[in-house]
């Protein structure tokens, strides 16, 4: 097939998965990439580029559009006042050294390898979001320097080897230690800009066999994919944002996290062959 063929095709399917992810993203505030990896690979995957750096691409990707949403995002909330500036200047550093040794780990690693860390880290954040209670604390406060610096550079790390952006580690981190739940969105927020700009970077420098990566590719970003998920997002997230404040979001959140959870499962299955 062309490459005008493999565009349309690719095109049809990313107008599809950025309208989802929108809508989901607004409806239960999860971040986009916690779907966006899985959707990219299976689309990928479909259209015939299931090469050992597949998951690199996915990863990178998804990351690219987080750049967007994350500063849309934390731009919206500050006009609200709600960005706690002080706790994302003391965790900045830490996130940024997380997310640089993330790009190189991930760049060294197979499709396989990826898929399996991606499955693991998923379950985890499905069963949170189906089991977790919004009363739940591990402490009062944050924690102060020694923990910060022993914990945020682990959330950089995770988050890119998961593609995601600060929300689906870093909402549940800040309920946890009794931050409100709004203020820890908007700063997850800006969690999410931290993690992206410095692992995009990073991921432009990968370099893909040229016969396992679709067309538009730079590094391990596919342009295509980049701009058709943010031109969908930015229509269909305030749809899903006008959802959550017309019914109960609470059991859908629920329905997601079971659906995340074998999503995660098929993904591991996959990475062990079976």
């Amino acid at each position: 097939m062309d490459d005008m063929g493999l565009l349309f095709q690719m095109g049809a399917l990313l107008l599809v998965i950025g309208a989802i992810a929108g809508v989901l993203a607004g409806l239960l505030g999860v971040g986009g990439g916690i779907v966006l990896v899985p959707a990219f690979f299976y689309a990928f995957q479909t259209l015939g580029y299931d090469g050992p750096q597949l998951m690199q691409m996915c990863l990178a990707t998804s990351l690219a559009t987080i750049i967007v949403t994350s500063i849309r995002s934390v731009l919206s909330h500050n006009k609200k006042g709600a960005v706690d500036w002080t706790i994302l200047r003391q965790w900045a550093p830490g996130i940024v050294v997380g997310a640089i040794l993330g790009v190189l780990v991930a760049s060294s690693l197979r499709s396989t390898a990826l898929q399996a860390i991606f499955g693991c880290l998923a379950i985890i954040v499905g069963l949170y979001m189906l089991l977790g209670r919004a009363h739940w604390r591990l402490r009062q406060d944050m924690p102060g320097t020694i923990g910060t610096a022993a914990v945020s550079p682990l959330m950089g790390f995770g988050s890119v080897l998961m593609g995601i952006g600060g929300g689906s580690f870093g909402v549940p981190l800040m309920s946890l230690m009794n931050v409100p739940i709004h203020r820890a969105v908007a700063t997850a927020a800006g969690f999410g800009v931290v993690i992206a700009v410095p692992s995009v970077i990073g991921f432009l420098m990968v370099q893909i066999d040229p016969a396992m990566r679709p067309p538009l590719t730079f590094g391990a970003v596919n342009l295509v994919a980049f701009i058709l998920t943010i031109a969908m997002t930015l229509i269909t997230t305030p749809w899903g944002v006008k959802l959550a404040h017309a019914m109960d979001a609470g059991p859908l959140k629920k329905a997601f996290g079971v659906f995340l959870t074998l999503v995660a499962l098929n993904m591991l299955r996959k990475a062990l062959g079976l």
